[in-house]
């Protein structure tokens, strides 16, 4: 596991504005990161051209400037990058660890979309590349906030993508490739992707890369339970009005809200929460949105 120095960072892809869920990663990540004495990075993850929406990025790196989340580093972006991810996967293809794939979804259907041998007939011109997952392959790790956690990754996803057959990097290559070199020592993110960390885990390995440490912060939930999606966590942040996003976020992340109250002025505001940031208080469970939002 990584010592000190603390490196965390905050990677969203670039498919649409900020969100409310985004912001509560962004502003729980740059909180641990501050209340460790450690740096903050930003880093784009623009290596799914279809998905992506032009201006994005921009727009979402002016929101956290907006809101004073500002990256100690420069920002990356993965669009950038593509020597660090095909080294990788050389690498990976040199050492058996990698095979490529010819296998459509169609031809995956029959196993669930869970690849264990390939079972297409047609020879693709550009065919995906995997990595091998063994049989009986148990991967766990212990969460920062959601405790241990494991998975049979052999069982529940398969041989892993890491170059789909469009030409695109998987993300779970690129996160990988970027955490390690980027010194990533904790990463923070939300809980929709803990059942991902298994197969990141299984790939450091078979690329000699540091385990970072890992800590998902809990999804926000509509009045019925249900992940926000369109209705709340994909309407955008209010960049011009900060100030009551913060304090809403600030008491979802299991915060005393009492501790921002009064304070009208945004330097001070997140002066104020690093000073008072309890990491101890974080909700473990998933937050219900029903309250009004900002």
């Amino acid at each position: 596991m990584p010592s000190s120095p603390y490196r965390g960072r905050f990677a969203p892809s670039p498919t649409g504005p900020l969100h409310l869920g985004s912001m509560l990663a962004a502003f729980g990540s740059w909180l641990l990161a501050r209340h460790a004495g450690g740096r903050w990075l930003v880093r784009i993850e623009d290596v799914d051209p279809p998905r992506e929406v032009a201006g994005a990025a921009a727009s979402q790196l002016a929101t956290l400037a907006a809101f004073g989340l500002q990256p100690d580093e420069p920002v990356q972006y993965q669009s950038r990058r593509h020597g660090l991810y095909r080294a990788a996967l050389e690498r990976l293809l040199a050492d058996g660890r990698a095979f490529p794939c010819h296998c459509s979804r169609t031809d995956l259907a029959g196993q669930h979309g869970i690849h264990r041998h390939c079972v297409g007939g047609r020879q693709r011109p550009h065919p995906a590349i995997r990595l091998r997952v063994a049989d009986d392959t148990h991967v766990a790790f212990d969460d920062g906030l959601q405790g241990h956690f494991g998975q049979w990754v052999d069982r529940a996803v398969g041989d892993v993508v890491l170059l789909r057959a469009d030409g695109c990097w998987a993300y779970q290559l690129a996160v990988v490739v970027d955490d390690a070199a980027q010194g990533i020592s904790d990463v923070v993110r939300g809980a929709d992707l803990l059942d991902s960390t298994p197969r990141q885990i299984l790939l450091q390995r078979a690329l000699g890369l540091p385990q970072p440490r890992y800590l998902h912060l809990p999804l926000l939930l509509d009045a019925q339970g249900a992940k926000l999606s369109k209705s709340l966590a994909a309407r955008p942040v209010d960049a011009t009005d900060p100030l009551p996003t913060l304090r809403w976020l600030w008491a979802a992340l299991g915060q005393e809200a009492a501790e921002l109250e009064g304070i009208d002025a945004l330097p001070a505001l997140l002066q104020r929460a690093v000073a008072a940031f309890q990491p101890g208080r974080l909700r473990r469970d998933a937050i219900p949105a029903a309250r009004p939002l900002p």
